[in-house]
């Protein structure tokens, strides 16, 4: 980045500036971005003359760490912060570059704190465009942000005249620029976001919190990568469990780990690897397809040429489905397993001197650990056969998913560490263990593992609170309060949406001050009975690349009525929901196709519609849990295990968004045929009822 006085800016030879821009840039430098930086400069030379005299800076090339991505020019003038974006020899606004725009200034007034009570003005400028004329809009969302404003190179001066002449406001001339470089930078990137920057080598203190809580992704990280340092000096084996609220990072924190520890001495190492592994088709597939897109166009803009197919495999080599990662050891077991013992056929692979019969990587990181499978649904499963293309079957399995990936890495010779990240109370699949079976794999077959725990997994939420029971006998157990992430960054706005969520679910007497505590920090909750309003308050909101969708449980049924298709199963859909922009149809940002919670664990939108279905009801302040028969009718639920996984999928479906949501509860249908029976007596509205009162009853406000 180049920053300079306006003083200085006007009075330096354009080349000293241009020589400056260009040694401070940081990446491969085009010819096509020299000529352009030469235009620009000389530009605004021309059109800045009028505030020669006045305490003002200009900055070239300011980069935004959460988006990745760096601002042409930022211009603060009179207490205004102006944001330029430059389109050299275009003479034509696309949408795609005023969303560019709108962005930028969006994240510096959300995420910047020098720029969170300034007002900030984005500007989009194709060099050769002939339009002179505009309109200054400050935003309906009263944020100090004004609409993005299209003017050709000629028209630059008379609009930054008209905006100060409006806007400004007062500084201390002396000290403001200074502080505007240097202040503190608050984003909270999406875990899409995120892993693009970590991917490029960016830090998680690059693109995460710069202030006080340092104590939560940053010491975590560190914290693992040193049991990861202190178990290769050791040659010793070691697990560490890390929890979290939902949104606090530990997707983050994983990724980190796999990128750190896989390039630490600059180039990809094979000898001390790590391996990001879940069991979340959608998420690998997703990070998978926005890592490999974004290589590739970051490839092609240095003019080095890629196949996307070649980034897909780059990136395959650090982030995998967890189910293909166990398949290659099953190939490697005797088969059938015989005496309920688990071994390893020379026949079928073969030994490293130091992995052994193990994976190369040393570091295996399990996302979502809770959803490791119990042995019985592994042992079905592999008793059927049919996992995930290699249609394997293995009767008489003998061990849990757990029990079997600890066993897997502990085939090295020398060391290995496993990292299992777990989220409480998200178990939302049958079958689905949560972190018992982990514990008891390490107290039945692997009492020589160091174990570190977050010190919260002996709360209810996780393994139902036996956590200290089942550990009280292993003398390798180590508690760190440092494994537990407690901030909610999904949600930058309300860092405590995740315990209001919590309490309501629960009925608890908290949850109406906790729902206000969220509101009172910037973060909309809206309740309504129209899926059309909460369409509109949707789009209302989706400013620049902003992403909105509508999220269902997966037992869902009577959501046609709606006008809502729940997005079709298969990894695919779900890469094209999240990714492709508002010009495709496949977007959620159309909000025809709602996604479940199985498709949007670990992933998160920017606001969000949840669209309550009558397969959960309220009354008397209890749960009643149903499915539909696919024809005609409700049936009660009355397995205790499938309640709580659907319990849960509520609690995923509420905490998907970042910056605001609508909770739709529809009215149901109360006509009657002529016959006198109910139209529909799948909707009926005492479905539905029960839910709408007890969230108004928090105080939840409405959309009119």
């Amino acid at each position: 980045m180049y920053k300079d006085a306006i003083q200085d800016f006007l009075a330096k030879p354009a080349q000293e500036i241009l020589g400056a821009v260009t040694s401070s840039f940081h990446g491969d430098i085009q010819t096509t971005s020299i000529s352009a930086w030469e235009g620009e400069i000389d530009l605004l030379q021309e059109q800045l003359k009028p505030w020669k005299d006045v305490d003002a800076y200009i900055l070239f090339e300011y980069d935004i760490p959460r988006l990745g991505k760096r601002i042409d020019v930022v211009l603060l003038l009179e207490g205004i912060v102006f944001c330029l974006e430059f389109k050299v020899g275009q003479t034509a606004a696309l949408q795609a570059d005023v969303e560019q725009v709108l962005d930028y200034a969006l994240d510096l007034k959300n995420f910047h704190q020098f720029s969170a009570d300034k007002p900030v003005a984005p500007i989009l400028i194709p060099t050769e465009c002939a339009r002179q004329h505009w309109r200054l809009q400050t935003s309906a969302y009263h944020d100090q942000i004004l609409n993005p404003i299209i003017v050709g190179k000629d028209g630059l001066q008379n609009v930054i005249e008209d905006i100060v002449l409006r806007h400004r406001c007062a500084i201390n001339p002396e000290t403001w620029g200074h502080q505007w470089e240097i202040s503190p930078y608050l984003p909270t990137p999406t875990i899409i976001e995120a892993a693009r920057a970590l991917y490029e080598n960016h830090s998680v203190e690059d693109i995460t919190r710069h202030e006080a809580d340092k104590d939560s992704t940053d010491a975590t990280i560190s914290y693992i990568l040193g049991v990861i340092e202190e178990s290769k000096r050791t040659k010793t084996k070691s697990i560490c469990f890390v929890t979290g609220v939902p949104g606090a990072g530990k997707t983050l924190v994983g990724l980190d780990v796999a990128v750190k520890q896989s390039y630490k001495t600059g180039t990809f190492s094979k000898e001390d690897g790590a391996v990001y592994l879940s069991g979340n088709g959608p998420l690998v597939a997703v990070l998978t397809e926005a890592l490999a897109q974004d290589n590739k166009r970051k490839c092609d803009s240095r003019g080095k040429k890629k196949n996307l197919s070649d980034s897909r495999r780059e990136v395959s080599e650090f982030i995998q489905i967890i189910h293909r990662y166990r398949d290659n050891m099953l190939a490697k077991i005797k088969n059938p397993v015989e005496n309920g013992k688990l071994e390893i056929d020379p026949a079928k692979a073969i030994a490293r001197e130091e992995t052994g019969y193990g994976e190369w990587e040393h570091v295996a990181i399990f996302d979502e650990a809770q959803r490791a499978w119990t042995h019985k649904r592994l042992a079905d499963y592999l008793k059927r056969g049919g996992t995930y293309g290699n249609k394997l079957k293995v009767p008489n399995f003998p061990v849990s998913e757990a029990a079997f990936l600890i066993w897997s890495l502990d085939h090295h010779q020398d060391w290995a560490v496993i990292i299992c990240l777990v989220g409480g109370g998200q178990e939302i699949n049958t079958g689905e263990a949560g972190i018992t079976e982990w514990l008891n794999a390490l107290n039945t077959y692997f009492q020589d593992w160091k174990v570190y725990i977050s010190n919260k997994l002996i709360e209810p939420e996780y393994a139902e609170g036996k956590v200290n029971e089942m550990l009280k006998h292993n003398a390798n157990v180590t508690f760190s309060d440092v494994l537990h992430l407690a901030v909610n960054r999904r949600s930058f706005r309300a860092e405590r949406l995740s315990d209001f969520v919590h309490a309501a679910l629960a009925f608890d007497d908290q949850a109406t001050d906790l729902y206000q505590d969220v509101v009172n920090n910037g973060y909309p909750v809206y309740l309504t009975r129209d899926i059309g309003k909460a369409r509109r308050w949707l789009r209302e909101n989706a400013r620049g690349t902003l992403q909105t969708g509508i999220l269902v449980s997966k037992v869902a049924a009577r959501f046609k009525p709606q006008a809502v298709n729940v997005l079709a199963q298969g990894d695919e859909y779900a890469v094209h929901w999240f990714l492709e922009d508002k010009n495709d149809v496949r977007s959620s940002n159309y909000l025809e196709e709602a996604a479940t919670e199985i498709q949007v664990q670990g992933l998160e939108l920017d606001y969000a519609c949840v669209l309550w279905d009558a397969d959960l009801r309220c009354k008397a302040k209890e749960w009643q849990y149903f499915k539909f028969n696919g024809r005609t009718a409700w049936t009660l639920e009355r397995n205790e295990e499938a309640r709580r996984y659907m319990l849960n999928a509520y609690r995923v479906l509420l905490t998907r968004a970042r910056q605001g949501m609508v909770i739709c509860v529809p009215e149901g249908n109360a006509r009657i045929n002529s016959e006198g029976y109910p139209e529909d007596p799948t909707r009926l509205p005492e479905f539905y009822n029960g839910v709408y009162e007890y969230l108004k009853s928090l105080g939840m406000n409405e959309l009119q």
